[in-house]
């Protein structure tokens, strides 16, 4: 990779200063910046990275930071890319911290946040969208997706749960394929 660590803390700085809404909103940006714009990884990698993401522990944007970082420079990568995405969060929830209580309850925010939460709500579709076009075409897949969001939304089984289920489900599917293959 030809780039220098102040490309890769300033991308991140980037992401991290002008998205809100955590790692679900971040997606499209991460997307547009590190696969459209900079060409340093691939779609198919980082649909693969924010699945691992989403199902390690912590917040997806910082461990989808992380890993891209760690993937395109090693530790030190890792390193810039998670200090990268968290700092903007990190002032502006310290600056936020000194004032809460007037912040909150000022009309004008809370009418800006109400508009952000739409616009959060716009950019979360915008990812499952992206990850629903490379999903496999296969009906399993749609009855795996469907299920899991009916046992979390509805059924209110913990995410972790159903992220395992669906792997094993998944893994249970290619040993099925090995099977018939052999026969």
């Amino acid at each position: 990779m030809n780039f220098r660590y102040r490309d890769l803390f300033l991308t991140y700085l980037k992401i991290g200063l002008f998205t809100f809404g955590g790692g679900y909103a971040m997606i499209p940006l991460m997307k547009r910046e590190l696969v459209d714009n900079r060409k340093w990884i691939t779609e198919d990698d980082i649909l693969d990275i924010f699945a691992v993401s989403e199902t390690t522990p912590g917040p997806v944007a910082i461990n989808s930071a992380t890993f891209i970082g760690y993937k395109l420079k090693g530790f030190w990568g890792a390193f810039t890319a998670t200090f990268g995405i968290v700092l903007p969060s990190f002032v502006i929830i310290v600056l936020i911290s000194l004032i809460f209580d007037a912040f909150m309850s000022n009309r004008i925010v809370q009418y800006a946040f109400w508009g952000i939460r739409a616009g959060v709500l716009a950019l979360i579709f915008n990812a499952f969208i992206m990850m629903f076009k490379k999903c496999p075409r296969h009906w399993l897949a749609y009855t795996i997706a469907a299920a899991a969001f009916i046992l979390v939304a509805f059924l209110h089984i913990n995410a972790i749960i159903v992220i395992i289920g669906s792997a094993l489900l998944g893994l249970s599917t290619l040993f099925f394929t090995i099977e018939e293959k052999k026969k």
